[in-house]
């Protein structure tokens, strides 16, 4: 029996059952991208696929709507696999352990993925569906978007021939996506110049764990900690105690994902770890202080391993290390004066990890304006600057556009009756904070009427991933009158 087997939709939900089997992480999505090119090879339905595994499944328009406009429909395969602590899993093998819990679809023990499976199910509903009217169909479903949309800025658009669009990434019901901002990432190297590890020390072990983490746009204006920050502030504590030297440090999970671990091996003289652990433990007493509110299962623990070092960060390379992380922005740093409640620009100190050259550090900067997530970028540069030789910051990835707010939008008039008609009130009209990839379809197709639609998900890139099943019941009908009213 199917553990979604009688949860509403069914025809949706059956679907996202199947792609919950499948190993669909970030660079990984072959499996899914099999299932798809499969699924419409079975229905004799037109599909185009990538080296990527992009993949694009057009269907014709049902009787009466055969010459209708086309429209495009999009999300993406691709999920964040991130496991809650303690919890063994392996997505290659087992896909996702789904369950249900009253009203809310969770994964045990794991990220759920219905950012964006949910999306993906709807558009193979739809493809499925014999019985729902709609004009000519162009779906979408895009890899690595998690990765740094690198699928959006790869997939063919030659191959589409709409100029309406509908995405389904998005995460409230009662809200119809009408603009988004764009992003860039930024990785800074400090080098190590290691040396050889002196003996007479003792480990170290700063290790931060509990904090709630989640999505480095829709949640950054919760304050939640953010661990790698917060593991620089613990390590100037540290060497400004004693003679410390760094082993090697990490935080993090993904760029775009808001730190919930960090730590820190250190290497200190023997007759300096009892100062050195009482000063890393006084300031770890005020940070879960300043973080009770927001993030109040947080643990920072400060232990002596029985760990041999080989070897270690150079004196210079530590505090260029330690200066860099205290130094960088960490959340919000613009409001929006246009959208109000709205912020425009922040910046996520996503992931570090040590290297056999040093530790890198990287970074995703979201913005509604591209100058200011710019802006951002160049100081970041000018920190490597300041912090001196062996200290470097690039772009990487892509300079994701924004996908600007259209007040003349017909999709998004359409669109708006269909949710009064179906829901019965108007829907809020959002111009998010959030960097998706509508902005590079809008920026290469000319004259693309988009929206987005939206269904209840909750606590995204995290293990406290979940999915309103109620509200997918609701969004379906929604979703299928949008469709009966693309006629003209």
């Amino acid at each position: 029996m199917r553990v979604l087997e009688g949860i509403e939709p069914q025809e949706v939900m059956h679907f996202f059952e199947e792609l919950s089997g499948r190993h669909r992480c970030s660079q990984h999505e072959k499996d899914a991208a099999d299932y798809v090119a499969d699924f419409a090879e079975a229905r004799g339905l037109e599909y185009h696929r990538d080296d990527l595994h992009n993949i694009i499944v057009k269907k014709p328009g049902t009787p009466g709507y055969e010459t209708a406009p086309t429209v495009i429909l999009h999300g993406h395969l691709d999920m964040v696999c991130k496991l809650d602590e303690g919890v063994t899993h392996d997505f290659a093998t087992q896909g996702v352990k789904l369950k249900v819990d009253g009203d809310r679809i969770r994964a045990q023990g794991t990220t759920l993925g219905a950012d964006n499976g949910l999306g993906i199910s709807y558009m193979l509903a739809l493809l499925d569906s014999d019985d729902i009217p709609h004009p000519p169909l162009e779906c979408v479903m895009t890899a690595m978007e998690e990765m740094g949309k690198v699928g959006g800025d790869n997939v063919d658009l030659t191959k589409l021939t709409g100029k309406r669009m509908i995405d389904f990434n998005w995460i409230e019901e009662k809200q119809l996506l009408a603009g988004c901002s764009g992003d860039v990432s930024c990785r800074i190297d400090i080098d190590a110049d290691w040396q050889q590890a002196e003996a007479d020390r003792t480990a170290l072990l700063i290790d931060i764990r509990g904090v709630l983490g989640g999505h480095c746009e829709f949640d950054i204006h919760f304050e939640r900690g953010n661990a790698i920050a917060l593991l620089g502030r613990l390590l100037r504590a540290a060497m400004q105690a004693g003679d410390v030297q760094i082993a090697r440090v990490s935080g993090g999970v993904q760029n775009n994902v808001i730190p919930a671990e960090g730590a820190a091996l250190l290497w200190v003289r023997a007759d300096d770890a009892d100062a050195v652990q009482r000063a890393v433990e006084a300031l770890a007493g005020d940070i879960r202080q300043e973080y009770r509110r927001a993030d109040p299962d947080m643990r920072i623990a400060v232990t002596r391993p029985d760990a041999q070092v080989a070897q270690v960060f150079s004196p210079q390379a530590a505090a260029r290390l330690v200066q860099v992380i205290a130094l960088l922005p960490d959340g919000i740093t613009n409001q929006n004066l246009d959208v109000a409640g709205n912020w425009e620009t922040s910046n996520n100190i996503g992931l570090m990890v040590t290297t056999k050259n040093g530790v890198e550090i990287t970074n995703t900067i979201t913005s509604a304006v591209t100058s200011r997530k710019h802006a951002v970028l160049d100081r970041m540069r000018l920190l490597a600057e300041m912090a001196g030789e062996g200290v470097r910051a690039r772009q990487i990835g892509l300079d994701a556009p924004e996908f600007p707010w259209n007040p003349d939008s017909k999709m998004l008039e359409i669109a708006k009756q269909s949710y009064e008609r179906v829901m019965g009130r108007k829907p809020d009209v959002l111009v998010s904070v959030c960097s998706l990839e509508l902005g590079m379809f809008t920026q290469r197709i000319d004259g693309l009427d988009t929206i987005g639609i939206g269904t209840n998900l909750f606590d995204l890139h995290s293990p406290k991933e979940s999915m309103d099943h109620t509200s997918a019941a609701r969004v379906w009908p929604l979703i299928k009158d949008v469709m009966r009213s693309l006629k003209t």
